[in-house]
């Protein structure tokens, strides 16, 4: 589920020329009728692409739900490169599938174009709405109208290694940001003393994908009301600059400060005794480092508040779309308690729907536990329509921050600027 995407709409045509386009257009492939009346109908699914073995369990997923729906047929589609922007070009054109892939980042921004089908009127009392985490639900409505529902998500999590926390005499994880600065100085070992240490106390990622659920404690904010940068504040910088202090006083470090790609990797070969990373690290750790101890907790409470950031996807429906009762039969299945599960049954991902957690007992389980937890005060990976320009300013220059390079107030005032700039300029 977690990806990367590189552009907004106006990459492709403003939002007038996309709606303009689409008018009268369809997806001629979708078959006859609308499987309303049993008549056999084809339903386009596109995602991005997977492991082996979520391919294997989305197949899975469908092929319960074409025995369960035998008159209809779905045709998936994995789009390999650049899906956002394939998918976008293809909404222009009158050609996207009837059901597709939707990230929490983008949604903003697709939602206004009036290319997403409303899913409020198709859903009854049996699909059981209230079943879903609120923050995972609520990523995707917008105006009060429901366009999407979550299929899965991952908050983030605090990985800690029980065997270097033992050799340094700590007992559990930290439970403050305070907390977790104590435990990086203690975890940090710098045998040779030449400055660089052979293992840091904490790793971490510096993108505002993994820094932004901070500053709500603090009373900052990602967005102004005109969907402006407006994370240049006082409280923005006293939520952010622990982080910056601790990696300056290399207690803690980015994963290329120890030569690996990213957290997972660096926890693994013990360059760092904690890490903060999501759910997709336990197959990764399962499968490459399996001699490794570690466990997970919620992550340390930020200005005495719980905060984490969830990553979550939901399938939404194209509003162009000629086979719509089938398509969301098709949604309804996937976000469902019976394909959920499927899907979601080996952990890969973690499900959305409260109830499916609790069955496959991720709720209770000591690695997993944690992640789904953070569900139910996480803050989505999502902050308006313009998020991606701002995104791309604020990772430049907090990173140059946290080399030292200036200060962080300087930084987040450049990023800032910056990207107002850009989006004034774009508007």
């Amino acid at each position: 589920m977690k990806m990367k995407f590189n552009k907004m709409l106006a990459a492709v045509g403003v939002t007038g020329m996309l709606v303009g386009a689409m008018a009268g257009c369809s997806n001629e492939s979708s078959g006859q009728g609308d499987g309303a009346e049993g008549d056999q109908v084809t339903v386009e699914l596109a995602g991005w692409g997977a492991s082996p073995e979520e391919e294997e369990l989305l197949q899975q997923t469908l092929d319960a739900f074409e025995e369960a729906h035998p008159n209809i047929n779905v045709k998936h589609e994995v789009i390999a490169d650049q899906y956002m922007d394939v998918t976008k070009t293809r909404l222009v054109g009158g050609e996207a599938a009837d059901v597709f892939y939707l990230d929490a980042f983008e949604a903003p921004g697709l939602a206004n174009t009036g290319v997403l089908e409303p899913l409020d009127e198709y859903v009854t009392d049996e699909f059981e709405i209230d079943d879903f985490q609120d923050p995972l639900l609520n990523a995707f409505k917008f105006d009060g109208t429901q366009y999407g529902f979550p299929k899965d998500f991952s908050t983030l999590a605090l990985f800690y290694n029980e065997k270097k926390f033992e050799e340094a005499g700590l007992d559990g994880p930290p439970q403050t940001w305070e907390e977790l600065r104590e435990y990086a100085e203690k975890l940090t070992v710098d045998e040779d003393g030449d400055g660089t240490p052979e293992q840091y106390g904490l790793g971490f990622s510096s993108e505002l994908a993994r820094q932004f659920y901070k500053l709500e404690a603090y009373g900052a904010d990602v967005v102004g009301e005109n969907n402006e940068a407006a994370f240049a504040s006082d409280e923005a910088i006293e939520a952010l600059q622990p982080i910056v202090d601790m990696k300056q006083d290399k207690i803690a470090a980015l994963p290329s400060d120890a030569g690996t790609d990213w957290g997972g990797d660096m926890f693994g070969q013990e360059k760092a005794a904690m890490v903060i990373e999501g759910n997709w690290t336990v197959p990764f750790l399962e499968n490459n480092f399996t001699d490794l101890s570690y466990a997970t907790a919620e992550l340390p409470t930020v200005n005495g508040e719980k905060a984490t950031a969830a990553f979550t996807v939901a399938y939404v429906m194209n509003k162009e779309s000629e086979v719509k009762e089938a398509s969301w039969e098709l949604i309804s299945f996937l976000t469902g308690k019976e394909g959920m599960e499927i899907w979601t049954s080996k952990g890969l991902a973690l499900p959305t729907r409260e109830s499916v957690a609790e069955e496959l007992g991720f709720d209770e389980d000591p690695i997993r536990g944690a992640f789904v937890a953070g569900g139910e005060y996480a803050q989505p990976w999502q902050a308006g329509p313009n998020l991606p320009t701002i995104n791309n300013n604020f990772n430049n220059q907090f990173t140059s921050a946290l080399l030292g390079d200036q200060s962080l107030e300087e930084a987040l005032k450049k990023a800032q600027e910056t990207a107002n700039k850009e989006i004034e300029a774009a508007n």
